[in-house]
C-alpha cells in the first residue's frame, strides 16, 4: 500500500523500507504510551549500506537521496574512530539526525568475537561510591578483590537535587519561565553526562582487570531489584538506571575483548558466608568473618562470584571437597587441590 506511494515519491527502495520499519515503531510506541498522539521532536533517518559510502581518507560520507542524487558530507572525525578501522570492524547501517542546525552522523560497526577459555571468575557488586570485585579460581579458592572508587552517582544526584528544588519553587509557571528552563535542563545535562562518563570509566577498569586474569565477570541481576528498594523513589529510579547503564558498558566492552559476562541473583550476597566462616555483622557496612573485618561488599562481590561459577558448573560450588575451611581465605590459588583437574574438566565441557 505504502510502497507504491512512497516509491512515487522518488524515495529508493531501500529508504522505503526504513520508513516502514520506523513508522511500525512509532505505531507500537504509541500503544504502549495509552494512545498518546506522537510528536515529532527531531529529524532522523536509517540509512542502510545500499544507500550510502564513505570515504575514511577524506572523510566524506556520500548519501543516496530523491531522484537518483547524491549528496556529499564533511564528517568531523574523533580519534577514538580510528580502533574501528583495522579491518575486524564491519561497518553497517548509520543514522543521520538534523538538530540544533546541525547534521549529526552516527555510525555502526560489529564483528565476530571468539570467547575466550576462562581461568578464573569475578563478581562484581556496583555500589553507590564503588564498584568492589573479587576473583576466585575455577575451584572458588580466593585470588585477588579491590575496589574502584568513584563519586559519579553522588554529584549526578547533588545536581538532580538542584534541579528538581528549583522545580518546586515555581510549580506551576517553571515550563514558561525561559530561565528556569535551561538552568533545569543544564543540571540534568551535567548529571547524565556525569552518571556516562562514570560508567565508561568504571566498565573500562573491570575489563582490563577480567583480561589479566582471564576471568568470566558475574554482575547482578536487577530485575527484581525495583520490587525490593525502599525510599526516595527518583533517586532510586537515577541509582538503577546507573546500574544498568554500568553493566551494559561492561557487557559490551567485556565482549570487544572475548570475555563472557553472566548474570546471578544478587538476593542475600552480603549477607551469606561464602567460607562457611561465621558471619557476624560490626554496623551496617563492616562484617568480621571469621578472624578477619572486612566489607560487606567483599561479602557480596565474592557470593556473587561463587554463584557465577555455580551458574556456569550447574552445581553448588563454595570450595572443593578436598580444601581444607580456611582455604578460601588464602590470597593465591591452592594449587595443591588434588580435585582442582576434575572440577576445570566439569567447568570448561559445560562452558563450551
Amino acid at each position: 500500500m505504502f510502497y507504491g506511494k512512497l516509491r512515487a515519491l522518488s524515495f529508493r527502495a531501500h529508504h522505503v523500507s526504513e520508513i516502514y520499519k520506523r513508522a511500525r515503531e512509532v505505531v507500537e510506541a504509541t500503544k504502549r504510551n495509552r494512545g498518546s498522539k506522537p510528536v515529532l521532536k527531531k529529524l532522523a533517518a536509517r540509512i542502510s549500506t545500499y544507500d550510502y559510502k564513505i570515504d575514511f581518507n577524506t572523510k566524506i560520507l556520500r548519501l543516496a537521496v530523491l531522484n537518483r542524487r547524491w549528496v556529499e558530507l564533511k564528517l568531523k572525525w574523533y580519534s577514538y574512530l580510528n580502533k574501528y578501522l583495522d579491518g575486524s570492524w564491519r561497518l553497517g547501517e548509520i543514522q543521520v539526525s538534523y538538530r540544533d542546525r546541525r547534521i549529526y552522523v552516527y555510525l555502526t560497526f560489529s564483528k565476530e568475537v571468539k570467547l575466550g577459555e576462562p581461568k578464573t571468575v569475578m563478581g562484581v557488586d556496583v555500589n553507590s561510591n564503588n564498584v568492589t570485585y573479587t576473583i576466585v579460581d575455577l575451584n572458588g579458592n580466593l585470588i585477588s578483590m579491590g575496589v574502584i572508587p568513584f563519586r559519579g552517582l553522588g554529584r549526578a544526584l547533588h545536581l538532580k537535587k538542584l534541579a528538581e528544588e528549583l522545580q518546586k519553587k515555581c510549580p506551576k509557571s517553571w515550563r514558561f519561565l525561559r530561565w528556569v528552563r535551561r538552568a533545569r535542563a543544564r543540571w540534568l545535562k551535567r548529571a547524565r553526562n556525569i552518571l556516562i562518563d562514570s560508567s565508561h570509566y568504571i566498565a573500562k577498569r573491570l575489563v582490563e582487570i577480567a583480561k589479566e586474569y582471564s576471568a568470566v565477570i558475574v554482575l547482578e541481576d536487577l530485575e527484581k531489584l525495583r520490587e525490593r528498594v525502599n525510599g526516595n523513589r527518583l533517586s532510586w529510579e537515577l541509582q538503577l538506571w546507573y546500574y544498568r547503564r554500568v553493566q551494559s558498558f561492561v557487557e559490551y566492552k567485556a565482549l570487544v575483548e572475548s570475555i563472557k559476562v553472566v548474570y546471578a541473583d544478587p538476593r542475600g550476597t552480603s549477607k551469606t558466608s561464602p567460607n562457611r566462616k561465621p558471619l557476624v555483622f560490626i554496623n551496617y557496612r563492616f562484617v568480621k568473618l571469621g578472624d578477619t573485618v572486612t566489607t560487606r561488599d567483599i561479602i557480596a562481590s565474592w557470593n556473587l562470584a561463587l554463584r557465577g561459577l555455580k551458574q556456569m558448573r550447574g552445581l553448588w560450588v563454595r570450595l572443593t571437597p578436598d580444601s581444607s575451611v580456611d582455604a578460601g581465605m588464602k590470597t593465591q590459588p591452592n594449587t595443591k587441590n588434588p580435585g582442582a583437574r576434575k572440577y576445570l574438566q566439569v567447568f570448561t565441557n559445560v562452558y563450551k
